[in-house]
């Protein structure tokens, strides 16, 4: 079966939304929309579509014109089994001790390692995004530097990896939340599949908004792969639920992002240890002062 997408790109969250609400009344009507903040510092946001039949050109040109955004680009993607392609191309990642592959590389998982399993139709924050490496990567220099907290959260946590990396290391209660509930459901799955089902707990929730988060802190150790906006606004919540002399590992930011997050989280008495750069990510290690 074809599918095709449509794209956009507009100024403004609230125009965005009302152009992708509008999308799901054209016919044929998409399989799916999504609306993204592009975070290039630009303001611009994407809105897309997802078609099973060729899209509306009229429609989607009348749409463009009535709520300021750029042309839609149209575009048919080729049939392709995605999890046979994730699993062709996503090779197994290392990150300091950690080793994540997926079922079909479960015989090159190496001795000695901190393996984790996450399945190729799982793909996205596996470790494969250099965000997700970083966070390893500093987590693991955390733990060789004798850092042992005793409860840690994973906020905005994805598929968990982050969240099952800190259960791995450490016999700690863990918690896990997203947004999103899909996300919820993968996380809880990921858990089950490397035996953590009891030490990584996952929540649904928007930031710490739920009271077992609340219950459990705070912290020595938060870990937020998420994107600049989000980590913006969850520094002050953050820095009140850590321990002092505790940490939080951040990411979701492009390398120029990362002055801004730091000033935002150094007004709230968490100081950058360390930066890890990886292509056109960073990933910031801080620890929270004791005064």
């Amino acid at each position: 079966m074809p599918t095709f997408t449509a794209l956009t790109t507009l100024t403004g969250k609230t125009p965005a939304e009302a152009l992708g609400a509008a999308m799901e009344r054209l016919d044929p009507a998409p399989t799916g929309v999504g609306v993204f903040e592009i975070e290039d510092g630009s303001g611009l946001w994407e809105v897309g579509g997802y078609f099973t039949e060729a899209p509306d050109a009229a429609g989607l040109a009348l749409l463009a014109a009535m709520h300021g955004a750029a042309d839609f680009a149209v575009s048919e993607l080729p049939e392709t089994d995605w999890v046979a392609k994730v699993r062709r191309e996503l090779a197994p990642v290392e990150a300091g001790r950690f080793f994540v592959y997926g079922s079909h590389d479960a015989d090159r998982v190496p001795e000695g390692r901190l393996a984790l399993l996450i399945e190729a139709s799982m793909a996205f924050g596996t470790g494969h995004h250099g965000t997700t490496q970083g966070c390893l990567t500093a987590l693991d220099r955390l733990a060789e530097e004798g850092v042992a907290p005793r409860a840690v959260a994973d906020i905005g946590c994805g598929t968990a990896v982050l969240a099952m990396a800190a259960a791995r290391l450490w016999d700690v209660p863990v918690l896990a939340s997203d947004i999103d509930p899909v996300a919820v459901e993968v996380a809880e799955a990921n858990a089950a599949a490397n035996g953590l089902r009891g030490r990584v707990r996952c929540l649904e929730a928007a930031g710490f908004d739920h009271p077992d988060l609340e219950d459990a802190a705070p912290y020595d150790l938060v870990f937020a792969n998420i994107l600049k906006a989000p980590l913006l606004a969850l520094a002050p919540d953050m820095a009140a639920r850590i321990t002092p002399g505790g940490h939080a590992i951040l990411s979701g930011l492009l390398i120029d992002q990362g002055a801004e997050v730091t000033a935002r989280y150094a007004e709230n008495g968490l100081i950058v240890r360390e930066a890890i750069e990886i292509g056109e990510w960073m990933t910031l290690c801080l620890r929270k002062t004791a005064g």
